[in-house]
């Protein structure tokens, strides 16, 4: 089944803005949310086909977010990709560990996040 909703999980309202505009130029239907908080909220209202996840929140982090997703049974199938400024290749691991699917680093190159998305279809 192709990709095409969408959850970007980012504390910067500028990176939400820029990542929903780029991803819905090329068709997909974004949701949004700014916290783990918030993004467990979205998660119980609709289920989405893939997640963007930021590192770097206040409160509850990336890695920790992804952890928790990806143990839920629920969400077991929904892959994340870690999107973030963290580049060290410990960073990578680490959030391949927690159970995300790909990563990768801004700034994001468009052309390489639609490849990665459309690499889960």
């Amino acid at each position: 089944m192709p990709i095409q909703k969408i959850l970007l999980v980012d504390d910067s309202k500028t990176e939400l803005h820029h990542l929903s505009e780029l991803l819905t130029k090329r068709g997909y239907a974004i949701r949004t949310a700014e916290n783990g908080e918030e993004a467990m909220k979205r998660l119980g209202e609709e289920k989405p086909d893939l997640i963007l996840m930021d590192v770097v929140m206040p409160g509850q982090n990336g890695f920790q977010l992804t952890r928790a997703i990806t143990r839920d049974p629920r969400f077991t199938d929904v892959p994340v990709i870690m999107c973030t400024s963290k580049n060290q290749e410990t960073d990578k691991v680490w959030g391949m560990r927690q159970g995300a699917r790909d990563y990768i680093v801004k700034p994001v190159d468009p052309e390489e996040l639609v490849s990665k998305i459309r690499a889960f279809d």
